[in-house]
């Protein structure tokens, strides 16, 4: 688990909110508290499918992607005042997820992984990136830690969002 502190918020917001550069993620929640607060829990109904002729249906992920509630919550963001807090709880796609693993060599089962976590938090005057990993049982390995740790500090160096490591 790292902590990364966004040094250019405007900058970051962009990428965040208006740009394609998160749309590997699925949003398993979002809080957003301004006059108001918001809560969008990113799990999908599957009774609300149940119905559906689509076969895809019974396919669906645990979270809707991030790309499909990121205008909903800038909607709710954007305007002249920012945010008194926001919290957001992104997971790697699942398939993104293994792949990563799986060319870093790493050696955990990777059957045991839930998810490769990255929680964007801003208390009012700073935003702070943390990963995690989340495994169905107990892993002893922080190998696949590690593995997201550096692949995040790749991700936002590649995109040119600058941080600094806490």
């Amino acid at each position: 688990m790292t902590a990364l502190q966004i040094s250019s918020m405007k900058q970051f917001m962009n990428h965040f909110l208006a740009a394609d550069t998160f749309d590997s993620f699925l949003l398993e929640e979002a809080v957003i508290s301004m006059a108001n607060t918001f809560t969008i829990d990113g799990h999908i109904n599957r009774e609300f499918y149940q119905n559906e002729d689509d076969a895809g249906s019974q396919d669906l992920a645990e979270f809707r992607p991030w790309s499909e509630l990121k205008g909903v919550c800038f909607d709710l963001i954007k305007g002249r005042r920012t945010p008194l807090f926001f919290r957001f709880v992104l997971h790697l796609k699942p398939e993104k997820a293994f792949s990563l693993l799986e060319k870093e060599g790493c050696e955990t089962d990777l059957s045991q992984l839930k998810a490769l976590v990255l929680t964007v938090r801003y208390d009012g005057s700073k935003a702070v990136l943390t990963t995690g990993t989340a495994f169905h049982t107990f892993v002893p390995s922080k190998e696949p830690d590690a593995v997201w740790d550096r692949a995040m500090k790749k991700f936002l160096d590649g995109k040119g969002i600058s941080y600094e490591e806490l």
